[in-house]
């Protein structure tokens, strides 16, 4: 017999993993990190790309490695470090949706770790003359991870 609680909770559960996915899935999306000019120019760094939204440029993340490799500064070469930690949780979210099979542990770490990788490439950007970089990703990748995080361990429910 199952108590009334317990079957509420199973009841939430596939919605809860597809709130989760969905969730994880639109981090994806949002720039991490904006950078701001005293210019008045704008530049967007998503995990898959940047945008400079007055030029109308994209320049994706393997064309700005592969393409744009010399030279580059240490804090830079931490964004794709923060992209692999994304999808790391990205599997994990997806696989606890699709089989039921997730450690939310790895889920919340590997959005914690891409959020702490953002703090470092915004304070790499924003001690250069004339820019500010906002660290967009690292709130909302710790806000996600907290999330995740509470709502499953505060259940006992570390799967």
């Amino acid at each position: 017999m199952t108590t009334d609680s317990a079957a509420r909770s199973a009841s939430r559960s596939p919605a809860r993993r597809r709130l989760q996915l969905f969730l994880v899935f639109v981090l994806g999306l949002v720039p991490w990190s904006v950078q701001t000019f005293t210019t008045g120019a704008l530049t967007l760094l998503f995990p898959w790309g940047i945008v400079g939204p007055s030029t109308g440029s994209v320049t994706t993340i393997t064309d700005f490695f592969l393409r744009f490799t010399m030279g580059l500064p240490d804090y830079i070469l931490v964004w794709p470090v923060g992209v692999a930690c994304y999808l790391v949780a990205l599997g994990s979210t997806l696989s606890g949706a699709l089989f039921d099979r997730e450690d939310v542990r790895l889920t919340a770490a590997g959005l914690a770790l891409a959020g702490v990788t953002q703090l470092e490439v915004a304070r790499g950007f924003s001690i250069q003359p004339g820019r500010t970089a906002w660290p967009v990703g690292t709130v909302l990748l710790w806000a996600v991870a907290g999330f995740i995080h509470w709502s499953r361990v505060g259940g006992r429910d570390p799967r």
